[in-house]
């Protein structure tokens, strides 16, 4: 039986309730970055150490949001905390090339083969706007096809079919729209028909291997290598966005799994140890495009940093991350075992109500309709009950102390258990009956 929560939760967070009003006079919304608001207002965080959240009023929760699921070990993590205060003492910021930007570069190039040449900036929105640039200066050509669900930040160049109905416009403001097609998640047949319609002036594809955004739905890998496949022959350039995958499921990308060859891939949130920051990495014959020196302006693709790119803060958070993944793989098989678990046991306590997205250590519920029985594109995902899952995700938060962003796929970090996910679990049959 669904019941609402909302009284429950007001009671528990008065504290947060009194800030968000303060909140919501100061920022749009309440918040500075739209999915973070949820009815009647999302609580105020005051800590967070290992898998807990800790909000104003004292309640602690499980997160699975885990920072928008950068935070691959846990929140606070001992040996990334004392790193960042070694380099504090130093300082925080030089505007400068600095020694941390080489130490992580040197990691992330051995463990991505297509990092011949990187260049940070601070968010993931600007690492894939500077990689559709950089792919329409390699190619003199300027569109650029994404999938349906798709999401790659907040960049005019892609800000298109990210949420349901994906024919209608994302935003107003937003110019040359035409310059940006989309096309359906693993459909290879449909994909490679708007695709040929575009052939002449198609700069690039851009496609993530899991859509995080669009369901948490595992990219096919012929789906994939017939995208590529498509590109290599038509002289387009072939670029994977994995911001959430780099560094998720393995030591490096998802994409050599698969036996791709990307001209440009994206990287962040784990990569910054839980710091700003964003990656743009390619082959070198395309990276040269944005070097500059001598070139006239016509020759270059201007692609920049910011103030903040490669500060030594994130650089050393990302350092010290991936150095412990490194050093320690046998992380991967912890959280990726919890993960197939958590699938596994979610599966059979939503009894047929709900189809379990997912690799590895991330993981969605969909509340489905009409017998659904597997989700494969942000399509199906959309038409299934979001209300339920957005009820599902509250309840939780309000009764139960575990949270997730309402709506969202979750994140298991080494700091997770088992024992968390049969919590889970035990909530979720709560919620269902």
């Amino acid at each position: 039986m669904v019941l609402d929560y909302t009284r429950e939760y007001k009671k528990k967070t008065p504290q947060s309730a009194k800030l968000f009003a303060k909140s919501a006079k100061l920022h749009v919304n309440g918040v500075s970055h739209n999915i973070r608001f949820y009815e009647p207002y999302p609580f105020i965080v005051k800590s967070s150490a290992g898998k807990n959240l800790v909000d104003v009023d004292s309640n602690k929760y499980t997160d699975y949001w885990m920072g928008h699921w950068s935070l691959i070990l846990g929140h606070g993590q001992k040996n990334v905390k004392d790193a960042l205060k070694k380099q504090i003492e130093k300082s925080w910021m030089y505007g400068t090339v600095n020694m941390q930007t080489v130490l992580l570069s040197e990691l992330i190039s051995k463990a991505v083969p297509v990092a011949e040449k990187i260049r940070y900036v601070t968010s993931g929105t600007e690492a894939t706007m500077y990689a559709v640039r950089l792919a329409r200066s390699v190619t003199g050509k300027k569109i650029i096809a994404k999938i349906d669900g798709g999401w790659h930040g907040y960049t005019s160049d892609l800000l298109k079919s990210v949420n349901w109905p994906f024919a209608e416009s994302e935003s107003s403001g937003v110019v040359n729209e035409e310059k940006i097609v989309s096309i359906p998640y693993n459909d290879l047949e449909a994909s490679l028909f708007i695709l040929k319609k575009h052939s002449n002036d198609l700069a690039g594809v851009i496609i993530e291997p899991v859509l995080g955004g669009g369901g948490c739905i595992p990219a096919e890998s012929d789906y994939l290598k017939g995208i590529q496949e498509f590109c290599k022959k038509n002289n387009s350039l072939f670029i994977l966005d994995e911001i959430v995958t780099g560094f998720r499921f393995r030591y490096g990308c998802i994409y050599p799994t698969m036996k791709l060859d990307p001209d440009i891939v994206t990287l962040g949130k784990i990569t910054g140890g839980g710091m700003a920051i964003g990656v743009m990495c390619g082959k070198k014959e395309i990276m040269e495009y944005a070097d500059t020196t001598g070139k006239k302006k016509s020759e270059r693709s201007y692609v920049g940093g910011g103030t903040f790119s490669a500060n030594p803060t994130s650089m050393t958070a990302g350092f010290a991350t991936l150095s412990i993944l490194k050093n320690n793989k046998s992380i991967y098989s912890t959280i990726n075992s919890i993960g197939d678990y958590a699938r596994k046991e979610l599966t059979k306590a939503f009894d047929g109500k709900g189809v379990v997205t997912g690799k590895g250590s991330l993981f969605m519920t969909h509340f489905v309709n009409n017998g659904t029985v597997e989700i494969t594109n942000a399509t199906q995902a959309a038409k299934c009950d979001t209300r339920a899952l957005h009820d599902y995700h509250f309840k939780m938060i309000a009764h139960d102390g575990i949270f997730f962003l309402p709506g969202k796929l979750g994140a298991i970090s080494y700091t997770h258990t088992k024992q968390d996910i049969k919590k889970m679990v035990v909530a979720t049959i709560d919620y269902l009956h």
